[in-house]
């Protein structure tokens, strides 16, 4: 199962997050005298190994051009911005009528990656005391308190409102280096990810009419999990940061694939008879955006 993105796809998980514009009234004219404009610096689209530019629109875009064994002119929008691919033949004015032609789906992308880029760079995680992880589904603060042995999860049932509930107590001094922390919560979090996934698969294999003969956690950067037909199924502990019907949703995936090894109509059905609504925590899935750990 794909996680997060495939590679002929890399615009595929800009974010679409709902935004909310509160409704003013109108200035009045001393207001409106007395307002200052408003800077807003537009991106700037440039790839880094970008030789060429071109002015689309209102943007002047700088992208990465190659020649290469191939019948038609091809574009990729990712998160270093614009690729573009032609046939050895193609005139570099027929490349730019392209690029013209298709001015608009090349800007949205672009827009789009630049959004995602600017989460990605907000979600890298600042390993020290204080900093916040999500963990199922839920946010945890992280504390270092060298009192504590190991690391323990701590729950606020009274906690105030907008403050986090669940702290994590951690076995280290506030001299703790980013590496220690890192390795000490990295570590809590795969050990919870084994429990729960050990949890949801005894659930939900005897409703499928499944077995798994082994359960292994993944690191892959690009799946969220595998199964094989021998009975092993694999499972990526970066799972453990969502609400638990997305997990159920990637452990049945997996489980439904040890009857049906496809994603024929027959095997949405047998992922449908124990989640009917399973296409919910799918796009869950697909929209979030993890912490980056390194």
């Amino acid at each position: 199962m794909a996680s997060t993105g495939r590679p002929d796809a890399p615009q595929q998980l800009s974010l679409f997050d709902a935004v909310l514009t509160a409704v003013r009234p109108a200035p009045t004219d001393a207001q409106a005298l007395n307002a200052q404009p408003v800077l807003q610096t537009a991106p700037r689209f440039q790839h880094p190994r970008g030789q060429r530019s071109i002015a689309l629109g209102e943007h002047q875009v700088g992208y990465a051009f190659r020649r290469a064994r191939r019948r038609s002119i091809g574009f990729v929008v990712g998160l270093d911005g614009l690729c573009v691919s032609a046939p050895r033949w193609v005139a570099l004015a027929e490349v730019e009528q392209a690029l013209q032609a298709k001015a608009g789906w090349i800007l949205r992308k672009l827009h789009e990656q630049h959004e995602r880029a600017q989460r990605l760079q907000a979600a890298k995680v600042v390993w020290r005391d204080g900093t916040t992880l999500p963990f199922l589904g839920e946010t945890v603060i992280v504390l270092l308190d060298a009192r504590v042995t190991g690391v323990q999860l701590n729950t606020d049932g009274q906690s105030l409102p907008g403050v986090p509930r669940l702290t994590l107590h951690v076995g280290l001094p506030q001299t703790a280096s980013q590496e220690q922390i890192r390795e000490a919560v990295q570590s809590w979090l795969q050990r919870q990810a084994r429990r729960v996934f050990e949890e949801r698969c005894g659930h939900f294999a005897p409703r499928l009419g499944v077995r798994v003969q082994r359960l292994s956690l993944s690191s892959a950067a690009t799946r969220w999990g595998s199964a094989s037909a021998s009975g092993a199924v694999r499972l990526n502990w970066r799972l453990i940061h969502f609400a638990l019907p997305v997990i159920d949703y990637v452990v049945t995936h997996e489980l439904a694939h040890l009857r049906e090894m496809n994603h024929s109509s027959a095997f949405w059905e047998v992922v449908r008879s124990v989640l009917p609504d399973f296409e919910r925590s799918r796009g869950a899935l697909r929209a979030e955006v993890l912490p980056a750990f390194d």
